[in-house]
This record gives structure tokens, sequence and C-alpha cells, in this order.
């Protein structure tokens, strides 16, 4: 099984054989990431019960917590992709880690704008300098620096190294994020999941949570997915394979409009 699984990833690891089997599974992505966003926000807004101290307010969790989810995800993925591009020079790894980068910032921001509506009601005010909410922010910025010092850099691969660095560096911040509520006195509530532990909320808004969750997770996939393989596309532009891929395209074009 794992020389199996040496071979797939291995095999995958080519551009070429990458980009059709990205192809194929965007649309099965797409559609389970639409169906469990009607689903979660449904029940996220008219099944979960209302919370008997913050009202009807509170349900912005279920959209801010799974969106903080996925930004540490995010990260810790993007960061192992880069690794794995440093250590095996391997192309795919780099414009995966690219690929992850603009949707791990969309979902940091969201988590923090999410999160100041959720605190002006239950704080007063829609920020305060937290240990939570700041280390949030320093994601925010170490994803705004990645994206940056790519484009900074003409050269691709220079540019996947430089990045690579700052993002295996970032790592630190995520245990600070994860632990924060807990190390230092701070006005974040602690968590309501996590593994080893009762969950301390009602089983219908962890079900709606984690249905949401899910939803962004494979939204993140498709959308990975779509902009990897652009990318793919300008990087191999010179290689036979999508010479020709680009070339077949554009006489089916043309035969369509002679039609």
């Amino acid at each position: 099984m794992a020389f199996k699984n040496s071979i797939a990833w291995y095999y995958f690891s080519s551009p070429k054989n990458f980009y059709p089997m990205a192809g194929r599974l965007i649309p099965w992505f797409w559609a389970l990431s639409i169906t469990l966003l009607v689903v979660g926000l449904y029940m996220g807004f008219f099944v979960a019960p209302t919370d008997y101290k913050q009202g009807e307010s509170y349900r912005i969790i279920f959209i801010h917590v799974p969106a903080a989810w996925m930004s540490m995800l995010i990260y810790l993925v993007m960061a192992g992709y880069a690794i794995i591009g440093m250590a095996w020079k391997l192309r795919m790894a780099e414009m995966m880690a690219s690929a992850l980068a603009p949707t791990g910032a969309m979902f940091t921001f969201l988590a923090l704008w999410t999160g100041a509506f959720w605190g002006k009601p239950t704080w007063g005010t829609y920020w305060v300098w937290d240990a939570r909410l700041t280390s949030e922010l320093i994601l925010l910025f170490l994803y705004i620096g990645y994206i940056s010092l790519q484009s900074a850099i003409d050269d691709p691969r220079r540019a996947a190294r430089a990045s690579a660095l700052l993002a295996i560096v970032g790592v630190i911040n995520l245990p600070v994020i994860y632990w924060s509520v807990t190390w230092w006195n701070t006005l974040h509530q602690g968590a309501s999941v996590s593994p080893g532990m009762e969950p301390k909320m009602a089983s219908d808004m962890l079900t709606a949570m984690l249905v949401m969750t899910f939803a962004f997770w494979t939204y993140t996939i498709a959308v990975v997915l779509m902009r990897v393989r652009r990318t793919v596309l300008e990087r191999e532009s010179q290689t036979s394979w999508v010479k020709a891929l680009v070339g077949g395209s554009t006489e089916k074009r043309s035969a369509g409009e002679k039609q």
C-alpha cells in the first residue's frame, strides 16, 4: 500500500499529470461546497437554538469559527508544501503553496471581520488588542507578506524559495493563536470544541459548525485546484503538452465559430 501511495504521489507531482486530474475533481468539490454551505447556513441560522447568554448575535460563530480554523489549517498546509518544495524541489508543491495563500488570507480576514461584529455586542467594542485577535492579525500579515514576496521576485523558483522561508518561520505563530487564551488572560472565550474534551455547546450548534467547516474546506480545495491549474499553464507554457493543449482548445473554438 505504501509503495502504491508513493507511486501515486510521484505520478501526480508532475504538472502534466496533475492538471487533468485537478480538472476532474473541481466540479465535485464545488458541488459539495455549495451543498454543505446551504445546509450549514440553514442549520446555523434556523435550526440551532438561541444562546441563553448572547441571544441571536452568537450565530455569527457559524462563520467566524470555521473561518478561523481554516485560516490556521491552510497556513499549516501551505508551510508543509513549502517545505516539500524546498527539500525535494517539486514544482507542484511550490505551486500548491502559492495557490493556497490567497484563500488563507481571505479566511483570516473573514475571521477577523466576523470576530469584530461578534465582539461589539459581546465586549462592547469591535476591536481590542487581545492576544487571540492580535496573533490572528499577525497571521493575516504573514499571508500578505508571503503573497507580496512572491509578486516582488520575477523568477518563480527564487520567489518560491524566498516565500517558503517566510511561511516556515511563520508557523511559530500558529500555536500562539491556538494557546493564547490559555497562556494569557484574554477577553476571548476559551475553546468550545477541542480534541479530548466534551463539546461545550448543543449538538445542533456543533453539527452546524462542523458542516460549515467542511463547506469551507471543500470550497478551499475547489478554488485552490482552479488557481493551481492556471499557474501550471503559465509556468509550463513552453512545454509541448501545454502547447498541444492550448492549440487544441484554439482549434475547437475556431471550429465552433465557423459552425
